[in-house]
């Protein structure tokens, strides 16, 4: 019906013009006919009143020639006359048909702006009827829900002092599991897992003669306190955390003498069971026993022989009898640094294939520490002289690799040079280490794999020293071969997979060991070296990475849900008294196509999986991607639901293309589609001291659908002007104050970025709205990864042969989405923030630039995978606009210096190269006239 009025209206026009142009050509022959009459008749009439006639006259007829001229002269004035009166009409006629056409194009253009006012106004009468039929299934999914949506609970905490109890027998405490000497009723699933610390100078709990190394005590109290779990309040607890070693001897002789007069252990007893809140049994108290320096077995268990009731026994060395599974802890000695980034501890991953394909340097001893008597039991015993025997062979059986005509090269040392101190001293039929620790962190960087043995006993179950030399070979890349494997378990091995580190071997298996290795691609020997580094840095590298793993095992025990990652309070520019000026901007004519509902906004539901997520996901939250110290609003890699449940139980949320049936271009911008439910994209504006340019790109912005807010980030110190404008957009707007002027603030994980999809821009980036509506519903897609418009990659340069070039040439491949005009999930604001290295945002602030590149790195070295670029546009600079940053002649140089550093932060190249880019489904696809395609310029 539309379509015939618009025919009808155009018909009406042309007829409308010809008609009237008839009319004026009709006139103007009529004024001409005219004209000529009366001046023929008007000199027929001169010529009848002069006598004179056209007949054959005699000359003497004709008049005197005086009066014939005059009367000529008289007749050419009238003609003149006449011929300037008709000129002065035609003039007049000409002029008013100018004024007609004129008339005629004004009610043309007008009727063409009315026809592009319609079709507008149609569209978004469109958009409104999906919008009302969008809240209609909303509203009747809010009334069909049954169950309220999850959200941060409130804290359930005790609100007393442990009980006192009667001492459990040591018999019931050497069978202790979480079930039967953990007191649960003291942590409760929304606790938050509170723990408090008994401070070690008030409540010492060691012998005379012993004390706590001083560097523990210190650095123990100062990096806890960073720990989000830890509470000053005993009422309150859930745990409590006892600090007993490293155990060393006093050096005050008086109390040197009684201690080892009196041959005292290490750890009190008696001052245990007098701890306030120890509760009479030693219940939900943990005990740490972290060395440092003293590595040998025998001082790396101090619990033996020692009631220690129903406490949580935690350190590094221990026997098959003392260890309880599921309740005490194994863990790494506390090697490192107390906190702060450890990347420059580590090496790089590169090359895969290192200079020695195996390497081993210690040597076994006995030590002196046993007795005679049980050394010459040692020796008569048959199990224990086949056991010596089995290491003879080992031994043999190495030095023979090394003679052999492969080409790998292997370096073993099983004579030590003269001690030092830096020794790692072994127990009782162990193998002790050579070398100092750089000597040592030599040998290990140029070694493929490096050789570890399991203890010299079969009665134990995991040392210092075992613990020690995992952490120095992940620190240096050189992959462990535990020989003896299957008789050791590693630290906190309950939730980290080693095997996707180390690797076990049985010691009889060591013919086999050769082979083995050589069977190893390079791809799986760079997947572990890279596991192996992750693990070391999230979770041994420093006391603070140690102690916060303690805490986070013991809460993953009890499934209790990490405490939400902090965000940054998003403080507004203006103060509490100062309204910003709203103006409406005026239509934009450029969309001409409905392309989405118009919504209210619509924040994505946050902490959905508070309880459910370690269950689901609990390896991979320690072993890949996630973070098991924080809980998140949501993650990238959050699972999805089957193409059928959104049909059959499980559909609230969805809104599939055309109810499920699909459809072309009509139904697809009628519902969001896709494999997750509806949702919504927040736009952060990153600007600085450009405020016209900033506010034409927030107008650009009405009307879009799917926003649900504009952030605005102001980094300039600064305020904006009073007198500004600031166009209102349909959806909130919000000016936050950065501060300090610093790139990096364009990730900050503000409290007001309520959407998982975040689109960051540039304030100088022009994209049309269908653009970023086919890159939002890209990203729903790939949610892990950056999905945007400008693509970059790095080259290597091959003029030095040992650097990369970052590139914006055209090119087949590319390796980096710039994030001054891409998608990426709301998580990644986090890590950057609180996992990457704090090296990466100084160089940042450093040069001012290469902040993009740096989430480049991060979303790479999480996911393994390039980014997404979709739709072949490469500029995006509104012209006219100020300099920016990108147009200094050093940018480039700084990038090239930015990629280089950046890799050698991570330990090896995250970036991934793809040659793949997205495009719309029936993009230059010939459909019938009567479907639409998806997108019509994409």
């Amino acid at each position: 019906m539309v379509n015939n009025i618009e025919v009808s209206n155009h018909n009406f026009c042309q007829w409308l013009v010809h008609i009237k142009l008839r009319k004026i050509v009709l006139l103007v022959i009529i004024i001409l006919v005219g004209v000529t009459f009366l001046t023929y008749m008007n000199l027929w009439y001169v010529e009848k009143d002069s006598g004179i006639t056209h007949g054959a006259h005699s000359h003497l007829d004709l008049p005197d020639e005086s009066i014939a001229f005059n009367n000529y002269g008289s007749h050419v004035k009238d003609l003149y006359r006449i011929k300037g009166s008709v000129s002065a009409e035609l003039r007049d006629m000409e002029f008013k048909r100018q004024k007609l056409q004129l008339e005629i194009q004004s009610y043309t253009k007008n009727i063409d702006q009315l026809k592009a006012e319609m079709v507008h106004q149609q569209t978004e009468l469109n958009r409104l009827k999906i919008s009302v039929e969008q809240a209609q299934v909303a509203q009747r999914e809010a009334l069909q829900q049954n169950t309220p949506e999850l959200a941060l609970p409130h804290r359930l905490v005790p609100n007393n002092l442990p009980e006192i109890n009667l001492p459990v027998p040591a018999l019931k405490s050497t069978h202790c599991r979480m079930f039967s000497c953990f007191d649960h009723s003291r942590c409760s699933l929304t606790s938050g897992f509170p723990v408090y610390l008994y401070d070690p100078d008030q409540y010492p709990v060691m012998n005379e003669g012993w004390d706590v190394d001083g560097f523990l005590k210190t650095t123990l109290k100062q990096v806890l306190g960073y720990n989000p779990h830890l509470t000053g309040n005993p009422k309150e607890a859930c745990v409590f955390l006892v600090l007993v070693g490293e155990a060393l001897k006093d050096t005050d002789d008086v109390s040197e003498n009684v201690g080892n007069h009196l041959n005292l252990p290490p750890l009190d007893s008696k001052a245990l069971k007098r701890l306030p809140f120890w509760g009479g049994d030693g219940r939900n108290h943990v005990l740490l026993n972290l060395p440092r320096r003293d590595l040998s077995a025998s001082a790396g268990d101090v619990f033996t022989s020692i009631d220690t009731g129903r406490a949580i026994l935690v350190q590094s060395t221990f026997s098959h009898m003392l260890f309880r599974p599921g309740f005490d802890l194994i863990v790494s000695p506390v090697l490192g640094p107390p906190g702060g980034d450890v990347w420059q501890e580590c090496s790089r991953m590169l090359p895969a294939r290192r200079n020695y394909l195996l390497s081993f340097q210690g040597e076994m001893k006995v030590q002196p520490t046993m007795s005679l008597e049980k050394i010459r039991d040692a020796e008569t015993s048959e199990k224990s002289i086949k056991y010596s025997d089995l290491d003879k062979f080992i031994v043999g059986h190495l030095k023979d690799m090394t003679k052999g005509t492969t080409s790998d090269k292997f370096y073993f040392e099983f004579e030590c040079v003269p001690a030092s101190d830096d020794n790692f001293h072994a127990g009782p039929q162990d193998w002790s280490l050579c070398g100092t620790d750089s000597s040592r962190r030599a040998f290990l960087k140029e070694s493929t794999f490096t050789l570890i043995f399991g203890p010299g006993t079969s009665d134990l179950v995991s040392t210092t020293l075992l613990q020690a030399r995992i952490y120095e070979a992940l620190r240096s890349g050189a992959i462990p071969v535990i020989l003896g494997g299957d008789q050791v378990r590693l630290a906190y091995d309950e939730v980290i997979q080693w095997r996707r580190v180390c690797i076990f071997l049985p010691r009889a298996r060591v013919t086999e060991l050769h082979f083995l290795l050589r069977t190893i691609p390079d791809t799986d020997i760079l997947l572990m070296r890279r596991q192996g580094r992750l693990i070391w840095e999230r979770y041994l590298g420093s006391v603070q990475s140690s102690l916060d793993t303690v805490v986070a095992v013991l809460r993953d025990r009890l499934n209790i849900p990490p405490l939400p990652a902090d965000t940054v309070a998003a403080t507004s520019v203006f103060n509490e008294t100062f309204q910003p000026i709203q103006v409406i901007v005026g239509l934009d004519t450029e969309q001409d196509e409905s392309l989405g509902p118009l919504e209210p906004p619509y924040d994505s539901p946050a902490f959905r999986r508070n309880y459910s997520l370690m269950l689901t996901q609990g390896h991979e939250i320690w072993n890949d991607w996630g973070d098991p110290f924080r809980l998140y609003p949501a993650l990238p890699m959050d699972p999805l639901l089957s193409s059928d449940a959104k049909f059959d139980g499980s559909g609230r949320g969805f809104r599939p293309i055309g109810q499920g049936q699909g459809g072309a271009g009509k139904e697809f911008s009628e519902s969001l589609g896709g494999n997750n439910p509806r949702e919504q994209f927040t736009v952060v504006l990153l600007t600085y001291e450009r405020e016209q340019v900033l506010l034409d790109s927030i107008a650009r912005l009405r009307g879009l659908p799917y926003l649900n807010s504009v952030v605005v980030i102001w980094n300039s110190p600064k305020p904006p002007s009073a007198e500004l404008r600031w166009p209102e957009i349909g959806a909130p707007l919000h000016i936050v104050k950065a501060a300090r002027n610093s790139l990096n603030n364009r990730f900050l994980p503000l409290d007001n970025l309520q959407t998982e999809a975040i689109l960051s821009v540039d304030d100088d980036a022009h994209l049309r709205h269908d653009e970023i509506l086919f890159g939002f519903r890209v990203w729903r897609e790939h949610r892990d990864r950056i999905v945007g418009f400008p693509g970059r990659y790095h080259a290597w340069d091959i003029n030095t042969q040992n650097s990369w070039l970052y590139n914006s040439n055209y090119s087949c491949e590319l390796s980096m989405v710039l994030t001054g005009a891409a998608f990426l999930h709301r998580h990644y604001f986090h890590l950057y923030w609180k996992w990457l290295p704090q090296a990466v945002r100084d160089k940042v602030d450093e040069y001012m630039n290469c902040e993009d590149i740096a989430m480049n790195f991060l979303v790479s070295h999480v996911t393994r995978q390039p980014p997404v670029k979709v739709t072949s546009r490469w500029t995006f600079r509104c012209p006219g606009c100020p300099q920016s940053l990108s147009e200094d002649d050093t940018h480039f140089q700084e990038r090239h210096k930015c990629i280089n550093f950046f890799s050698k932060v991570f330990g090896y190249m995250p970036l991934m190269n793809t040659q793949y880019r997205a495009d719309s489904i029936l993009f230059k696809t010939r459909i019938p006239h009567d479907k639409q395609k998806c997108f019509r310029f994409i």
